[in-house]
């Protein structure tokens, strides 16, 4: 495997949890109009994406290969408690 393969396949691996990470802290503040505005959405995409990160790693780990339904449903469940997270932070 040439290092074009190994990026492609990184890339590929990495791509679910950014698109839902950043998808879940853009689109929160406006679906749940009460949410004060503190905390950039930068920050609450990368917490998102890095708990992402963390289940699709597990679902590679458990499951021996990845693009299991299963890890998919973790990397959202993942994501959401993350925003929910910081959702009761801002509460506070």
């Amino acid at each position: 495997m040439n290092i074009l393969s190994l990026l492609n396949h990184v890339l590929n691996f990495v791509a679910p949890a950014v698109f839902v990470g950043v998808f879940l802290a853009v689109l929160a503040p406006w679906v749940l109009r009460k949410l004060p505005r503190r905390g950039t959405w930068m920050v609450r995409a990368l917490s998102n994406t890095v708990c992402g990160l963390c289940a699709l790693s597990a679902g590679l780990w458990f499951f021996g290969h990845d693009g299991k339904m299963l890890s998919y449903l973790g990397l959202v469940l993942a994501s959401a408690a993350s925003q929910f997270c910081w959702m009761q932070a801002w509460r506070k």
